[in-house]
């Protein structure tokens, strides 16, 4: 990645360069052009125009080619990533349908409605409050309520402690030294 990250700051100064250049020497045959200097002077000066738009072209596509390897790697690795959690899905089926049928039991314990348990769920899933009112097409007011609603008819104090609830259960205990 370091390398990655060497080419892309090189292309980027590389492709500045090129066009701070490009816009010095047009300006400079201008004010030559309108001076009446020599042809063979300002032939030069386009030559040299020419090569500073090809830096610029050729730096343009080099970190254009860096930016698809970059993102060629991280649609790999996401690929990867989504295929290990279904696997682990998969695997866990029975175990996730059985927390899930607890989760809603110790809801109902706690007495939530069917909104504040859906809200719920929805934190313990890792929502934020306004990606769950997106979803449940409800204000972020009436989300951030009936967060704190579920908060308070459970006795914990945020949604760490409410997804410690369920989870801290499920870890091994910490070994005695």
């Amino acid at each position: 990645m370091v390398f990655f990250n060497d080419n892309k700051r090189f292309s980027q100064w590389a492709i500045a360069l090129s066009l701070f250049v490009f816009v010095l020497i047009t300006i400079d045959i201008t004010g030559d052009y309108w001076d009446g200097v020599h042809w063979t002077h300002l032939l030069t000066e386009v030559l040299i125009l020419i090569l500073s738009l090809s830096g610029v072209v050729y730096f343009g596509w080099l970190y254009y080619q860096f930016a698809q390897a970059k993102i060629n790697i991280l649609t790999q690795n996401l690929a990867l990533a989504n295929q290990q959690a279904q696997q682990w899905r998969e695997a866990n089926r029975e175990l996730i349908a059985g927390l899930a049928v607890q989760i809603q039991k110790q809801f109902d314990v706690w007495q939530l409605t069917p909104a504040e348990a859906e809200v719920g769920l929805l934190i313990l899933k890792g929502l934020s409050h306004g990606e769950i009112a997106h979803l449940r097409n409800a204000s972020e007011r009436t989300i951030r309520d009936q967060a704190r609603a579920v908060y308070r008819k459970s006795g914990v104090t945020g949604r760490t402690e409410l997804s410690a609830f369920f989870l801290e259960d499920l870890l091994l205990p910490r070994q005695q030294y």
